[in-house]
């Protein structure tokens, strides 16, 4: 299975870009992955924020192919602990050929994204800024790496 993590706009604080960096290094070992940015919109203070969402959609939805499996980085989605989602990335990577998962821009996600979405997780409860819930994100995937081989990285 090949992963790819879709983001809307860059990483603009350098640190967390550094960490994301090692992290998706470290995941390298374990499975084919990587980050795709897209442009964040520009001159948006004439758009409203559902056009905004919609103008975001569109560019996400460019971005997928049709046999992809999408899964939304998303405050509604399903909350899982550490080795529940190792546990099922597994069962994911024997019969998926591509995971995408995506984190939307500051308004989160059009209607379309959503209808498009196989599966939405949510990393938490509290709300983290955009930049955050991307290295926490590959934090986590790492982390379900390690458990799947059985390494220690995670200690229960």
């Amino acid at each position: 299975m090949r992963a790819l993590l879709l983001v809307v706009g860059k990483t603009t604080d350098k640190h967390i870009a550094t960490c994301i960096d090692d992290y998706v290094g470290r995941i390298g070992h374990y499975l084919p992955f990587d980050v795709q940015v897209i442009p964040e919109l520009r001159n948006t203070k004439s758009l409203s924020m559902a056009q905004q969402k919609e103008r975001e959609g569109e560019m996400i939805l460019k971005q997928l192919a049709s046999g992809d499996h999408v899964v939304l980085l998303d405050e509604h989605g399903e909350e899982r602990r550490s080795v529940d989602f190792a546990l099922w990335l597994e069962k994911k990577q024997m019969s998926v050929r591509r995971m995408v998962f995506v984190v939307g821009g500051p308004y989160g996600f059009s209607d379309a994204v959503y209808a498009r979405c196989n599966e939405k997780i949510s990393l938490s409860r509290m709300t983290f800024s955009h930049q955050l819930v991307r290295l926490v994100f590959v934090e986590q995937l790492y982390r379900a790496c390690t458990i799947i081989k059985g390494e220690p990285y995670h200690h229960e």
